[in-house]
């Protein structure tokens, strides 16, 4: 498949983060599943995410996704703060 186009589970957990974190500056949903929708690679870039330690942003975005979770078998995370 192309770059451009996402799976509609990439779509899907995007426009949840999205509405979870406008604040976000880059929101990044990879299905590493081979699109099938059962694990994906999230990379997620937000002031929401200031001050707060990396299990805490995990967490945050854990909690935004718990409806997604339970359809999913993994999750990978990575979170970081805009840089000034």
């Amino acid at each position: 498949r192309s770059f451009a186009s996402q799976t509609d589970g990439e779509a899907r957990v995007t426009r949840v983060l999205r509405e979870k974190f406008p604040r976000a500056s880059a929101i990044k949903v990879v299905d590493i599943s081979g699109g099938c929708g059962a694990m994906y690679e999230i990379h997620i870039e937000s002031e929401d995410f200031r001050e707060k330690r990396t299990v805490q942003q995990h967490q945050m975005v854990n909690q935004a996704l718990s409806e997604e979770i339970k359809s999913m078998h993994g999750l990978r995370i990575f979170t970081s703060i805009p840089k000034p």
